[in-house]
């Protein structure tokens, strides 16, 4: 049997029994609502507009999921605006409840597009709603807390606003087993990772460090530094600390892709793949993640796309 660290334990409490359902979803929004299809459309010009490699992953699915996972991901970005941009706290709590409805309803007003598709996707996939209320809750956590003390803390927080997702993402794609959660699990927090190590100077700026503090004391690390932007030799090796952890965990993750419907085993694949790949953009840039956000272009993600091919041919 295997070990597993207390984050580990930690997480997989919070996502409970994962029911399985073997049976695909029947209905299709393609031939049955014209608005719906509207509502799709609409999803999938947010996924670009907000995330090229989010967008670039999914195109690898079939068209129905595809759409789907677009929606998911609208429901996402919509919900983080919630909280991101500048509003009366009474209007945060007033939007954040009224998507809560919507999870725990299954139903939409017609004329908001996003959730209209997320509605339909949420009940068409037979998703868990408590993974769709953790998300929301995990993004409103910004809104209160804004330090990490522990790398335990930071792994519930990566849990609530992104493992969600993965494990989202699992009925949509669809998976074999109830095995397959511990991976997505795993997957959503070496994610999130990346995107904190990525963006260690902007969300500084916006008065959040999501960087466990007891690790930036070990590394000799002061709040001072991170402020001034300042590429030391401690800051190096913590990062190259960081990157390690994150690394191990996508290795770790990637047993969970055959564990996924073969039709979709490319797309995660080349999620995980693609995203670690930001990485080694900050590794070769010297650890500067406070002057520039590390990414990947669009041809080095056509470029890897053969050999993630050839990885996930052979699971």
């Amino acid at each position: 049997m295997q070990a597993h660290a207390n984050w580990e334990r930690q997480l997989l409490d919070l996502a409970g029994q994962i029911p399985h359902h073997p049976v695909p979803p029947f209905f299709s929004h393609w031939n049955q609502d014209a608005s719906l299809k509207k509502a799709y459309r609409h999803a999938a010009a947010v996924t670009a507009a907000h995330s090229k490699s989010f967008y670039f992953a999914s195109g690898l699915l079939p068209a129905k999921k595809r759409s789907a996972v677009r929606a998911l991901y609208a429901f996402c970005r919509v919900v983080d605006d919630i909280v991101d941009e500048a509003r009366s706290e009474g209007n945060r709590d007033k939007e954040l409840n009224y998507w809560r409805g919507i999870v725990e309803s299954g139903f939409a007003r017609g004329d908001d597009w996003v959730a209209s598709a997320w509605a339909d996707t949420l009940t068409r996939y037979r998703i868990p709603r408590r993974y769709a209320l953790q998300l929301i809750d995990g993004v409103a956590r910004d809104l209160s807390q804004f330090r990490y003390r522990a790398f335990d803390d930071l792994a519930t927080y990566c849990y609530g606003v992104a493992s969600t997702v993965g494990l989202m993402s699992m009925y949509i794609v669809g998976f074999k087993s109830h095995e397959a959660a511990p991976y997505a699990i795993k997957l959503g927090v070496a994610l999130q990772m990346t995107n904190i190590l990525r963006d260690v100077g902007e969300d500084y700026r916006n008065g959040r460090l999501y960087l466990p503090l007891e690790e930036l004391v070990l590394y000799g690390l002061t709040e001072a530094d991170i402020a001034e932007g300042r590429v030391t030799e401690n800051w190096r090796r913590f990062m190259k600390f960081q990157i390690e952890r994150a690394r191990r965990l996508y290795r770790e993750s990637w047993a969970g892709v055959k564990m996924l419907e073969r039709e979709g085993r490319l797309a995660i694949g080349a999620a995980s793949i693609l995203y670690e790949g930001i990485l080694n953009d900050i590794e070769e840039h010297d650890y500067d993640v406070f002057t520039r956000r590390a990414s990947l272009s669009a041809w080095e993600k056509l470029a890897a796309l053969p050999s993630i091919w050839l990885k996930v041919k052979s699971l």
